[in-house]
């Protein structure tokens, strides 16, 4: 395609040399015009096939790049996700990998392809009369001097930009996911003087991005022009002594224009691998980051698990500043029901997050079966637990996309089956049964529905052991009574560790541990705590049924 450009400039200088001033060559006049067209021909269907093959190959790197990303999203630690917001999160795997992949198959491209247009006509230009060819690259130092400066401090500019852009996409996302909130407190108005606040700093970002802009390229381009004076005072000198053909000077303007042409996208490109740039940083900095430890490896957990769990003095911190366990033991023989009650930020729920490895205890002991847990595969590990959360959660897809997340080859008697220990029954009511959506977040359904069908979803996965954090905490009296009873139908055959502000979810519990201040301040069966009218017994009476 490169080659292919200066053949219309050639055979015009020939037809104006060669065949017009020539009467008897006059026949030959309509074969060059034909030539000339065959010439765009060729580069412009070479060009088609360049784009079909680069969109190939941007989408492929497109599809790698975004699946090593997500799949390293997938392995990082949840103290990652802890100091990240998902706006950002997302603003990285869908525009910043596009911006990178720029620089990496049209940035590619574009330059080969410019590099390849340059050196040919200037081979050509300097072939056909060096003297001019001479005078009509004499600005490109001055060009690459101008892109030096110009690149020199662009990179700080380039994050502001996407940092900015950043900010407000996770604006948008944290505001539509809590869209209900803000209308309940009328702060529609304050929160879209809040938007406008991010959008003001992407546009200033943008603004002074463009701003060095509008000096660049339009400085650049009038540097480009300095050279078509100079071919024109140059080979309008050699055309008038002699030392140069009329048409010879003609194809050396229009091959001036394809020298300069590509020395314009070069600038672009330069733009383009600054922005490129700044998203790669972004993305490398997920990329770069820590796995999370056994995420891909690890010592399987032996099965059958039989589901016995020790804690030995563990203590853990989220942060350095404010230890949130002190030196806990809490023991769990397979098959037993173990409770944790508490009042909130008590540690209870930072239990079960080291029991699921989601985050690595500091000092101390945690095993299960004897095998401790810092060295185990943490797929293997979460295949034994069945984990229902304090805040039911959902994807938004039908029921039964909820319900395999657990086990995916369940059958629709087993899913079935669990539904109605979950006591979830309204599934059946439901417009589409098990294909019924349930919307964002599960938002066509009440709390208590929701609820039901995470139970439902921890109990088709049939654990050995099974984690439930105030798992019955969205649901009335009558659907907790009712949903207790299949909870302790289920938990009579495996470990259970049951987090509860409610006494009648821990009356039956083997032990109960009572927790104050990330410390386990008494421990013993329900009727043992309650006559030793201590923490549990203060708990107990401040509790409503």
């Amino acid at each position: 395609m490169a080659l292919s450009v200066i053949i219309f400039p050639w055979i015009t200088g020939y037809v104006v040399d060669k065949i017009i001033p020539n009467p008897e060559r006059h026949g030959e006049f309509f074969f060059w015009v034909a030539a000339a067209l065959g010439g765009f021909f060729a580069k412009d269907g070479l060009n088609c096939a360049r784009i079909i093959l680069n969109n190939h190959f941007e989408q492929k790197v497109i599809f790698d790049i975004r699946s090593d990303l997500y799949q390293k999203i997938q392995r990082l630690p949840l103290r990652w996700f802890d100091t990240r917001r998902t706006g950002d999160i997302m603003t990285r795997v869908i525009e910043d990998v596009t911006a990178m992949e720029r620089v990496l198959i049209d940035g590619i491209e574009l330059g080969l392809v410019s590099f390849f247009q340059i050196g040919i006509v200037a081979t050509w230009m300097y072939f056909t009369n060096w003297e001019v060819a001479l005078w009509a690259t004499l600005p490109v130092p001055f060009l690459v001097i101008g892109a030096y400066f110009y690149t020199k401090d662009a990179r700080s500019r380039y994050r502001d930009q996407r940092e900015s852009s950043s900010d407000l996409n996770a604006f948008l996302h944290d505001n539509i996911a809590g869209i209900r909130q803000i209308k309940a407190y009328a702060a529609e108005k304050e929160e879209h003087r809040n938007f406008n606040k991010l959008s003001k700093k992407l546009q200033n970002a943008t603004l002074k991005l463009m701003k060095y802009w509008a000096f660049y390229s339009p400085g650049m381009s009038f540097i480009g022009m300095i050279g078509y004076v100079l071919v024109l005072g140059s080979g309008g000198l050699a055309v008038m002594n002699g030392s140069m053909a009329l048409g010879e000077f003609l194809s050396y303007f229009l091959m001036l224009s394809l020298f300069y042409e590509p020395v314009g996208k070069l600038h672009q490109l330069n733009q383009m691998a600054l922005s490129s740039r700044a998203a790669a940083d972004r993305v490398f900095e997920v990329l770069d980051s820590e796995d999370e430890p056994d995420a891909a490896s690890g010592t399987p957990l032996p099965r059958p698990v039989k589901g016995a769990v020790s804690f030995e003095n563990v203590s853990f911190a989220y942060d350095d500043d404010q230890p949130t366990l002190h030196n806990v033991t809490i023991k769990a023989a397979p098959g037993e029901t173990i409770a944790l009650a508490g009042t909130t930020g008590a540690g209870k729920s930072t239990i079960v997050n080291l029991l699921c490895r989601f985050y690595e205890y500091d000092s101390g002991s945690l095993s299960i079966d004897g095998h401790e847990l810092n060295s185990l595969s943490k797929t293997s590990l979460r295949e034994a637990i069945g984990y229902v959360t304090q805040e039911a959660f959902l994807f938004n897809g039908s029921v039964r996309e909820n319900l395999i997340l657990a086990k995916r080859s369940a059958t629709d008697e087993e899913i079935w089956r669990a539904l109605d220990a979950a006591k979830a029954d309204f599934v059946k009511e439901l417009p589409e049964k098990l294909e019924t959506n349930v919307g964002e977040r599960g938002v066509k359904l009440s709390g208590g529905e929701k609820q039901r069908l995470s139970i439902a979803r921890a109990l088709l996965k049939d654990p050995p052991i099974l984690l439930l954090d105030e798992a019955t905490a969205s649901v009335d009296n009558k659907t907790e009574l009712s949903i207790q009873q299949a909870l302790d139908e289920l938990m009579k055959n495996r470990t259970s560790i049951v987090i509860a502000h409610r006494l009648s979810t821990i009356q039956n519990a083997d032990r109960i541990y009572v927790m104050e201040k990330g410390r386990v301040v008494e421990e013993g069966n329900y009727n043992e705590l309650i006559q030793r009218d201590g923490k549990f017994a203060e708990l107990a009476s401040t509790i409503q049924e």
